[in-house]
């Protein structure tokens, strides 16, 4: 048996939970969420947990019940609490701007600006903090889409190795390369 598929999920108080199968939604503060679980699939609930069952103990639906198990959990958290993720921007020159709500304008060194459409789901906020680098902030519901958005803003301009300039989440942890040496060798 599956460790992680046969473990309860808490349902947070507010959450409205419906199981139409094959489809479950899930409503909260944060917004809606709507999961379609694999055919055989079942979703039992009790009055504060959500319960997981697969049709059989086959190789495939083993294999699926831990994933769509964290998949509820993951949309449980998204409605009810939202998933952040930080990004910086290093470097001298480069901002983001919040344009209409939904663009994001970055000036990262290049010849022309970028104008990076936020998908439906995802806001961002841009904080600039005296003595900190640029921050910008993503929430939303879905976690997928969130680090997804996440990673598309930072492969605009990733981190240099050499000198640490780029976009890049606030937890990450930049290993510079040395450079060359200077004078070596020369008499």
């Amino acid at each position: 048996m599956s460790r992680v598929g046969k473990k309860p999920i808490p349902i947070p108080t507010g959450l409205r939970v419906s199981w139409q199968a094959p489809v479950l939604t899930l409503q909260g503060p944060k917004g809606t969420h709507t999961l379609h679980l694999p055919e055989g699939f079942s979703v039992q609930q009790d009055p504060n947990h959500l319960i997981l069952h697969r049709p059989s103990d086959e190789k495939r639906d083993r294999a699926l019940h831990g994933t769509y198990r964290a998949l509820i959990q993951n949309a449980v958290i998204g409605v009810s609490q939202g998933f952040q993720k930080v990004l910086e921007i290093v470097g001298i020159g480069y901002k983001a701007e919040l344009k209409g709500g939904d663009v994001l304008l970055l000036t990262l060194g290049y010849s022309h600006d970028i104008a990076f459409v936020l998908p439906q789901g995802v806001k961002a906020q841009v904080v600039q903090e005296r003595g900190q680098n640029l921050r910008i902030v993503l929430d939303g519901a879905d976690k997928q889409l969130v680090g997804q958005v996440a990673a598309m803003l930072r492969n605009l301009r990733p981190p240099d190795p050499y000198k640490g300039k780029g976009i890049r989440y606030a937890d990450e942890v930049i290993r510079l390369k040395a450079g060359k040496a200077k004078g070596k060798g020369k008499k």
